[in-house]
């Protein structure tokens, strides 16, 4: 018998905080707005006793600057325990020292960020993607999402994922425009969840705490030649995050019924102008497709759900055939740069592509 469907009313910051307080035993907090529910949340839930998927409640350590709050969520890993931190803006940015550490040494685990604009000649509380691009080099995958719903969908994704990968995820959606945004979705819960857990890579990752009876010597000196070397040997973990996030959403679609991809494509079959993009634009985006495909019109969206790793094959697989005008739709800036960081990695991949395709038209010929 299929299970009955239990719906909730609430905002993006309540579905993301929901999640992640079933993957998480401690939460390392540190208020920023908009992220600052999220913590809230999961302090209020576990003062009042809830329990995570493993029965416990989660610890919670509200610390004094969004640099301890890392630094905490750093050695929380190194202990064994699966650690959780949400954040924003400028905190997200004072948290990236520390990102580099959790990276580069495979620890799991996810921030939660509303993504929101950095302060530059003003401050803005726009929900853009400046404070997440600013950390696209630091070794986190980074998951997207664009409604409420997505949320609670996804969500569970990064913390599934990161579990199975050993890669650190930063899970994000738009500051104010997700976050705050109210809708009545369908909700997930501990037993939903509780079996997709990858239980032989959670123990190997509790394997690895530091512990007096067995003791490592890590966070060494080391010169190039071996630095590099080492840096090199983390590449295979990251080319296996598409498709160990891919076989996380296609479970995620067995429970819900709603199908996700790595990029998602909506629109005419022969679309000839498509845009790309990701976050709460895309839901406007469907609605305007559907009134211009209705008129006649050829276009499409893809969405974006894991922008890194970025995994060219399945982008490439989404995009129609039939397309000859694409359009990037980037919510950051950069100044200085010959245009923005997704478009910089759709040009890229597409570019590629036509010089394959023109390069085997010329042998064939």
């Amino acid at each position: 018998m299929a299970k009955q469907k239990k719906f909730i009313t609430c905002d993006g910051n309540q579905a993301a905080a929901h999640i992640s307080y079933m993957f998480s035993e401690v939460a390392a907090i540190y208020p920023i707005t908009p992220s600052s529910t999220m913590a809230e949340y999961v302090d209020e839930w576990s003062a009042a006793g809830r329990k995570n998927i493993f029965g416990e409640t989660v610890l919670v350590q509200e610390m004094q600057s969004e640099g301890g709050a890392a630094g905490a969520v750093h050695g929380s890993l190194q202990a064994g325990a699966l650690t959780t931190t949400y954040t924003a803006s400028q905190g997200l940015l004072l948290m990236i020292p520390n990102m580099y550490k959790i990276a580069g040494e495979l620890l799991p685990c996810v921030f939660h960020v509303s993504a929101r604009t950095l302060a530059s000649h003003a401050l803005c509380i726009f929900g853009d993607h400046q404070d997440v691009m600013a950390c696209r080099q630091t070794g986190f995958a980074m998951l997207a999402e664009g409604s409420v719903q997505e949320v609670m969908d996804l969500a569970g994704v990064a913390h599934l994922a990161t579990i199975k990968s050993r890669v650190p995820f930063v899970n994000f959606f738009d500051g104010f425009r997700t976050s705050h945004e109210i809708q009545k979705i369908e909700m997930l819960e501990n037993d939903d969840l509780a079996g997709l857990i990858d239980q032989k890579a959670l123990a190997e990752f509790r394997s690895r705490a530091l512990t007096p009876e067995n003791p490592v010597a890590r966070g060494m000196a080391e010169n190039p030649d071996h630095f590099f070397q080492h840096r090199e040997s983390s590449n295979p973990f990251y080319d296996a995050v598409p498709a160990i996030v891919e076989e996380y959403m296609n479970e995620i679609s067995k429970i819900t019924g709603r199908k996700y991809g790595l990029f998602d494509y909506y629109g005419a079959d022969d679309a000839d102008r498509v845009i790309i993009a990701m976050g709460s634009v895309t839901e406007a985006a469907r609605e305007a497709i559907d009134y211009l495909v209705a008129q006649g019109e050829k276009v499409g969206l893809v969405s974006v759900h894991l922008y890194r790793p970025f995994s060219a094959k399945h982008f490439l697989s989404v995009l129609p055939k039939t397309a000859k005008r694409i359009a990037v739709l980037d919510r950051t800036k950069e100044p200085g740069a010959t245009g923005e960081p997704l478009y910089l990695d759709v040009k890229m991949f597409y570019m590629v592509k036509q010089m394959l395709h023109w390069l085997l038209v010329a042998v064939m010929v």
